[in-house]
């Protein structure tokens, strides 16, 4: 599973497996909690136990950073 962002306690990536029936998204992980994002619109797929205000902190962080997701994504599943 490729990092692509570490930011402060967050690490965001994916799973080498992804592409397959899913659109670009990105898996964001602190401590036990985890949470995935669609990265075209950056949309909530899943949260497993965020709060509602760090949520929206790392959907801002997500959002910043979309195209170096999106790059990072397409770089990998060209292969």
């Amino acid at each position: 599973m490729p990092t692509v962002l570490k930011d402060g306690p967050y690490r965001l990536y994916f799973y080498s497996h992804d592409l397959v029936n899913e659109p670009p998204h990105v898996h964001i992980d602190r401590d036990e909690l985890s949470a995935k994002f669609w990265l075209n619109p950056v949309v909530l797929a899943r949260n497993l136990g965020f709060g509602a205000a760090e949520l929206r902190k790392i959907e801002r962080l997500v959002a910043e950073h979309r195209q170096e997701l999106l790059e990072a994504w397409r770089d990998h599943f060209r292969r």
